[in-house]
C-alpha cells in the first residue's frame, strides 16, 4: 500500500489533477483504508485531497489550517497561491457560474432515481460537455468583459485560467477545466450567487444567465 501512496500522491503533485478513473485514484475513492492512510499522509505536508462526486478529476489542495500560514505570511493576504490577479478571479467565478451551476442541475437530474425502477436505484453520475456545455467566449465578454478590464484583460485573463486548469478553450468556447468544479467551494459560493449577492455586484441578470447557459 505505501508504494501505491506514494505514485498517487507524486502524481497528483506532479500533475496536479488525475481523472477520477484513474486506477488509484479511483482506489482513493472506493476504498476506505486506502483512503484513509492517503489522507493522513496529505495532511502531514499541510494538503488534504480535492474531490467531490460530481467532478471528473481529483486534485491536492491546502487543508483549511494551513491556510493562514501561506495566504497570511507576507504583509497582504494573499486570495490565491497561482499569480492571478483580481479580474482573473472575477473571470474566474463568473465562468464557474455559467457552467457549474447548470452543470451540478443537470447532474443531480440526470442521476435522480427512476420512478419506474422498482428498486429506486440512482444512475450513475454523469461527466463531460453533456452535462456542461461550452460557452461562447464572445458571450462571456458581450456580458461581463467591460466589467473584468476590457478586451485584452479578458483575453489575458482567459488564457491564464486555461494554462492553470481551469478551463478549456476550443474553436472560441469555454468549457469545464480538469480543477473547475474542484477548486471552489460550490456549497459556500452557490448560495451567494443564487441568492444574488456575486450578481448585484456584476449587475448579473439571473434570469439572463440562465437562458444564456441554455442556449
Amino acid at each position: 500500500m505505501d508504494q501505491a501512496l506514494n505514485i498517487l500522491v507524486a502524481r497528483l503533485l506532479a500533475h496536479r489533477f488525475l481523472p477520477r478513473k484513474d486506477p488509484l485514484a479511483r482506489r482513493a475513492l472506493i476504498d476506505e483504508a486506502f483512503r484513509e492512510s492517503l489522507d493522513h499522509r496529505l495532511a502531514g505536508c499541510g494538503l488534504r485531497l480535492l474531490e467531490n462526486p460530481y467532478a471528473e478529476y481529483i486534485a491536492v489542495g491546502l487543508a483549511t489550517e494551513m491556510e493562514d500560514w501561506v495566504f497570511g505570511e507576507g504583509e497582504n493576504w494573499l486570495s490565491n497561491n497561482m499569480g492571478m490577479p483580481r479580474d482573473a478571479i472575477a473571470l474566474l467565478i463568473v465562468v464557474w457560474a455559467l457552467i457549474i451551476l447548470p452543470k451540478r442541475q443537470r447532474q443531480i437530474a440526470l442521476s435522480a432515481s427512476d420512478p419506474d425502477d422498482m428498486f429506486g436505484e440512482a444512475s450513475p453520475i454523469e461527466f463531460g460537455d453533456e452535462v456542461a456545455p461550452g460557452i461562447p467566449e464572445e458571450a462571456i465578454y458581450a456580458d461581463f468583459g467591460k466589467k473584468l478590464g476590457g478586451k485584452a484583460r479578458f483575453s489575458m485573463n482567459l488564457s491564464q485560467l486555461a494554462k492553470l486548469g481551469f478551463v478549456n478553450r476550443r474553436n472560441k468556447m469555454v468549457y469545464e477545466g480538469p480543477l473547475l468544479d474542484l477548486m471552489i467551494d460550490y456549497a459556500r459560493l452557490a448560495p451567494r450567487i443564487i441568492n444574488g449577492a456575486l450578481a448585484d455586484l456584476l449587475k448579473i441578470d439571473a434570469v439572463h444567465v440562465a437562458e444564456q447557459v441554455e442556449d
